[in-house]
């Protein structure tokens, strides 16, 4: 490349770009010759070359004026418009339009949309080069290679001492082939493998060595085909060759262990099959592993061998002359009870929904019978009497408990819903006059709670999860009713996560069951009440519109 030297050889640095070839005849500014005095007043300045630029550069070293009158200033502007390619003598003059070195802001807002275009049209060009580049799948290695891979591992890799896999040192040569074509072979030795397998025991015998060795000084052939696994039985004959095997089963996880564990049984490797045992009674399992251990050691029959400690976890000895059932039913109601009676409000709010969703999930069994969870509704009922009448007489000393009692029965009536039990709750619920008639005298802070196991029937009935009789229905309405409207305010107030609409179309359908004179009757008090209560007053426009519907047309 070509290198531009100043005049005075004071720099050189090579060009960037080749210098362009000279035009074959100077412009006419080029042959004119300057006087004397301008030529004496040039030599104050040299032209160089910037590097990386090709265009020359006028370099002042004094401040002296010019002999024809121009100062260096106006050569400082002349070496600008050179630069910016004005005046380059190389290229032809610019049109008149075109004067101006960049474009105005008004020019480049108007080009906008061009240059949008041109580069929309420049990436349509090129996405078809580029697209099958990015789409392409990255490569997946085989599933048979990457076992090959580990098996490989397995073989290649053992402590200093173990004979494992020693061609020097075995007398065996095992291959094991499996279901899905893998084939692999390795040294053993036979003394090892019939110390620690009755199967190669009774395979590798005396009598069986003699068969096959007929005067040969090789090694013994043995092959093993239909493995499930053939990575987990190479794991399986490096156990006997290892002092410590707890210890080396610690660095696998249960799916392995599993695994080692069928082949160790199907084998005779009773030492394998303890380690496993051992590994499996101490080891945590993950939820998915739970049933995998079950099952395999149900299959496998290992309980003269200590799969029953395994089991412990999972299942319950049931002593002679007891019943399983009334065991697991007094667990449940122990912990029924700890809830009902607990004195932290929020752990009992979490231990609620936690026993609620354990008990729904199993409700399919019959570990709870009807009568323990209506004996434990009955002692919470009697709690709320007790304190609801003494609130009633105005003594609050304990009235907390009302709100809290009240809960307990919001609780387990969701329970008896759950289990399509709670009609004789809901019987017993109407029934209860001498608490209604005393409601209004208890503080409405204190009692508003109350009207939510009301509210919790109501919806029961509305979306047919509770089926009683008319008149039960109607007992209900005519007993708890007007207390329903009285806290109905406070309920919306003050309870977390009370659902309003779920309530109020509940109300509705739960007074559209009746027949149609009692609905009147319930509706047109209704209207009276709404009309003078607004919003603390329970919405039931739906189920009036339905009513009328039926009444007039």
């Amino acid at each position: 490349s070509p290198t531009i030297v100043s005049p005075d050889r004071s720099w050189c640095c090579p060009a960037s770009k080749p210098l362009p070839t000279p035009p074959p005849s100077p412009p006419p500014q080029a042959r004119r010759v300057p006087d004397q005095g301008l030529t004496d007043s040039l030599s104050g300045f040299r032209i160089r070359y910037s590097p990386g630029s090709v265009l020359p550069v006028m370099d002042f070293t004094g401040g002296t004026l010019l002999s024809n009158g121009h100062s260096p200033s106006s050569f400082n502007k002349f070496n600008s418009a050179l630069t910016a390619g004005l005046l380059n003598p190389m290229s032809p003059p610019p049109p008149a339009d075109k004067i101006r070195s960049s474009p105005t802001l008004f020019e480049m807002m108007a080009s906008e949309p061009d240059i949008h275009q041109r580069t929309q049209n420049q990436a349509q060009i090129q996405a078809p080069t580029s697209g099958p580049r990015q789409n392409q799948p990255p490569p997946v290695m085989d599933k048979q290679v990457l076992t090959m891979q580990r098996i490989s591992d397995l073989l290649s890799t053992r402590s200093p001492g173990n004979q494992f896999n020693d061609p020097g040192l075995s007398d065996i040569k095992l291959t094991l082939s499996s279901k899905d074509g893998i084939s692999v072979s390795m040294n053993v030795h036979r003394q090892i493998l019939v110390a620690h397998s009755r199967f190669f025991a009774v395979r590798l015998s005396d009598r069986w060595t003699k068969q096959q060795r007929n005067g040969s000084t090789g090694p013994y052939i043995v092959e093993i085909s239909d493995c499930d696994d053939v990575e987990v039985y190479i794991e399986t004959l490096r156990l006997m060759y290892c002092k410590d095997l707890r210890k080396k089963l610690m660095r696998e996880d249960v799916s392995k262990v599993l695994g080692i564990l069928k082949v160790s049984a199907a084998i005779g490797f009773d030492a394998g099959v303890l380690s496993c045992l051992e590994y499996l009674e101490a080891a945590p399992w993950a939820e998915d592993e739970e049933e995998k251990v079950a099952s395999l050691l149900a299959e496998l029959h290992l309980e003269n061998v200590g799969a029953g400690e395994v089991l412990k976890r999972v299942s319950v000895e049931v002593a002679n002359g007891t019943d399983e059932g009334s065991d697991n039913e007094e667990v449940i109601l122990k912990l029924l009870h700890v809830v009902l009676e607990g004195k932290d409000e929020k752990a009992r709010r979490e231990m609620k929904g936690l026993v609620f969703k354990m008990l729904r999930e199993n409700s399919s069994h019959n570990d709870l019978r009807k009568e323990s969870l209506y004996s434990a509704c009955d002692s919470c009922l009697e709690l709320l009497r007790h304190h609801f009448f003494r609130a009633a007489s105005l003594d609050l000393q304990d009235a907390s408990q009302i709100a809290r009692q009240a809960d307990n029965l919001h609780w387990i009536l969701d329970i008896l819903i759950d289990r399509q039990i709670a009609e004789d709750f809901l019987k017993t619920w109407a029934s209860q006059s001498e608490l209604s008639d005393a409601h209004s005298k208890v503080p409405v802070v204190h009692r508003f709670e109350v009207s939510r196991v009301t509210a919790r029937l109501f919806v029961g009935i509305g979306k047919g999860q509770l089926l009683a009789s008319k008149e039960v229905r109607c007992l209900l309405l005519q007993t708890w009713l007007v207390p329903f409207y009285d806290d109905f305010g406070w309920m919306r107030r003050a309870s977390k996560g009370l659902d309003r609409h779920l309530i109020e179309d509940g109300l509705s359908n739960s007074i559209l069951t009746l027949p149609l004179a009692w609905q009147q009757e319930i509706f047109l008090a209704w209207f009276d009440r709404f009309l003078n209560s607004g919003e603390d007053c329970p919405n039931i426009q739906r189920g009036f519109e339905v009513w009328w519907r039926r009444a007039f047309w």
